[in-house]
């Protein structure tokens, strides 16, 4: 084919002799060696990886694993980086210690590969037919040090901290045999099939790596079970920890909304992709707060008063909904590019307001299904999230797609201007986009069709297999327009990569409500301002206050931040006198005709007097009916029959 012109001289340029030729200074080393990738193809043995967990006190986990060797040479063993659920290169290899490898009872010397740190380079000598790892996993011991994962009463194991394993190989491909030994007397419960227990070692069937990893032990002093779909073929069960025996007592109502998120959830996605699901739920202020979904079991810390305060912790209770969600969307269905052959292979997020998005939908609507909350405090629980992205600063810059690579950036650590930055608002944003889609569909559709027919089409395939099965975005898209034809790709782009100022609330007029703001907090903002230990003038003066007069939020562009003050600042005065919540309500509500509120704030050693322009009173968020719309919010939050 004959070249432009233009085209013909560029490649002339490109390829001329000169432009091969090294520049002046210097050039970069080779890499220490090369680390294998994973291909599909069994590994030539079975690990065997056993863990002591026993030493509670000093929260350490010791190792002793094997790994099979089949000819002599080059091995690379990797540690585990990219974690599912997780969404980012979030592996503790700095708890990693004590690393000694033999073959043949011999030490042999390993290199960390100075660019992939996960990585340890090997030679394994000539006869070997295996390698002997033992390794300590350090646990924090303190919470600046990490999430704590051992306590005297309880201990969450995580099998991706406590393990090495071969590179070259996709990791379900990796069998291997895992055994715990846990501390005295304790119950334990996993997702793993049990093979035997000798007091209280316990060995677990043969399972592919990939499995192992998602499959983590919650154990303690004090257990309960419940089962959640008596006489099911595939048991659903709650498996609670705490840190007193009294914290397990919960009353028949209680856990009857417990049972029925199992059935409502089947209502909705027609289906089930485990042979058996294990809620792991810790109640306690001592363990480190987690919710991660696995495929067939979760992992979630909530406070110790879950069942023992439940009026109190209704802005905690669509938690368990969300991860069992992921079962289905996540876990079974997964963002094509969020899959990855092992653990150490970089995981792409573009997908994760479906993945993260649609699943925190389905974790509200099925609270409210459940009754596990009320359809008012379902509504409030709303009101809150339509009302963080009506005043969201950082929609001015950055689209909500971007926000998906936070996990990545961030990796989950606080923020100075969370407002501007956004914080992986793929969540949250994305519910509301997903409620869009809902009420557009019942629109469209006349209210024949909604979401529920998109869940059940999408997720609810291949029912009782728990093969992953990925998608694309024109999956999604052609998966919508099988339920209601539409321009969803328009939909779906304009809200997810555009950058828009005006907030994603048509689901919520389309539903028959609208957002407002009064001086009264709902029942549900009462709970969450409790959970956190703090007073929430985000509407109003722009700030989060913590329990101790703390400010651990300021909003971009408010009051509070034109006025200077920043997360970090202490509030140590109000109009003078020494800090106290309701006297910083108060004079909120008195600077809408009087002065205006003044306060004392310390950083550091520093003190300053900070006067906030404000003069409109308290504002909280919540719905209120549209008179005369039809009220889809209410049928999207109705039980299924």
């Amino acid at each position: 084919m004959k070249l432009p012109l233009l085209v013909f001289a560029a490649v002339l340029t490109f390829t001329h002799p000169a432009a091969a030729q090294p520049s002046d200074g210097p050039q970069p080393l080779p890499p220490l060696a090369a680390i294998p990738v994973p291909r599909d193809a069994a590994y030539p043995g079975v690990l065997k990886l056993s863990v002591d967990a026993t030493d509670i006190q000093r929260r350490i986990m010791r190792v002793r694993e094997t790994v099979p060797v089949a000819a002599p040479g080059p091995v690379t063993l990797l540690y585990p980086e990219w974690i599912p659920g997780k969404h980012g290169p979030v592996g503790q290899i700095e708890k990693l210690a004590g690393l000694v490898i033999r073959a043949g009872g011999q030490v042999i010397p390993w290199r960390r590969d100075p660019a992939d740190v996960f990585a340890f380079h090997l030679d394994v000598p000539t006869g070997a037919t295996a390698l002997d790892i033992e390794f300590q996993y350090v646990s924090p011991t303190a919470t600046d040090q990490g999430r704590v994962v051992m306590t005297p009463e309880m201990l969450n194991l995580q099998w991706f901290s406590v393990a090495l394993y071969p590179a070259g190989y996709f990791t379900r491909r990796i069998p291997v045999e895992a055994s715990a030994q846990l501390p005295a007397g304790w119950s334990f419960a996993t997702a793993l099939e049990t093979a035997s227990r000798d007091g209280d070692t316990v060995r677990f069937r043969q399972t592919a790596f990939e499995t192992l990893v998602d499959s983590p032990i919650f154990a303690g002093l004090y257990y309960r079970q419940v089962d959640l779909d008596p006489g099911a073929q595939a048991p659903v069960r709650l498996n609670l920890f705490a840190d007193r025996p009294d914290l397990l007592s919960a009353t028949t109502d209680e856990i009857e909304h417990h049972r029925e998120l199992v059935r409502q959830a089947y209502r909705l996605y027609g289906s089930h992709h485990y042979d058996h699901y294990d809620f792991l739920v810790a109640l306690t202020e001592r363990l480190g707060g987690i919710g991660v979904e696995h495929h067939r079991s979760t992992e979630i810390a909530t406070g110790s008063g879950y069942f023992a305060d439940w009026a109190a912790t209704a802005s905690v209770r669509d938690v368990l909904p969300h991860e069992y969600s992921h079962s289905w969307n996540g876990k079974f269905r997964r963002p094509a590019d969020l899959w990855t052959a092992n653990y150490n292979v970089p995981m792409q997020n573009s997908l994760l307001w479906v993945y993260e998005g649609q699943t925190q939908y389905w974790g509200n609507v099925l609270a409210g299904r459940s009754g596990l909350v009320s359809r008012q405090e379902a509504l409030d629980a709303l009101a809150l999230t339509a009302a963080l992205y009506d005043i969201r600063a950082g929609r001015q810059w950055r689209p909500v797609e971007d926000t998906t690579n936070d996990p990545v950036i961030a990796e989950r650590r606080p923020q100075p201007w969370s407002s501007w930055q956004r914080s992986e608002d793929y969540y949250s944003e994305g519910q509301l986009v997903w409620l869009d889609a809902d009420t557009l569909i019942r629109e469209q559709s006349a209210g024949r069709r909604s979401l529920d027919d998109f869940a059940k089409a999408f997720f609810g395939v291949n029912d009782a297999s728990w093969t992953p099965v990925v998608y694309t975005f024109d999956d999604v898209v052609a998966a919508l327009n099988k339920v209601q034809p539409y321009d969803w790709a328009a939909f779906l782009r304009v809200r997810i990569d555009d950058v828009a100022v005006k907030a994603p609330l048509d689901g919520l007029s389309r539903g028959g409500w609208r957002l407002v703001y009064t001086d009264e907090p709902t029942g549900y903002f009462k709970s969450v301002e409790a959970r956190r230990g703090g007073v929430d003038f985000t509407w109003s003066l722009g700030i989060l206050v913590g329990k101790a007069g703390e400010i651990t939020a300021v909003q971009w562009e408010g009051p509070a931040f034109k006025a200077g003050l920043t997360v970090g600042a202490k509030v140590v005065a109000v109009n003078g006198v020494a800090y106290d919540p309701e006297r910083l309500r108060e004079a909120v509500i008195a600077a809408k005709t009087g002065p205006s509120v003044s306060l004392i704030v310390r950083t550091g050693d520093q003190f300053r007097t900070v006067p906030i322009d404000w003069r409109g009173g308290l504002r909280y968020p919540r719905l209120e009916r549209i008179p005369g719309a039809p009220d889809r919010l209410s049928a999207i939050y109705a039980p299924r029959s």
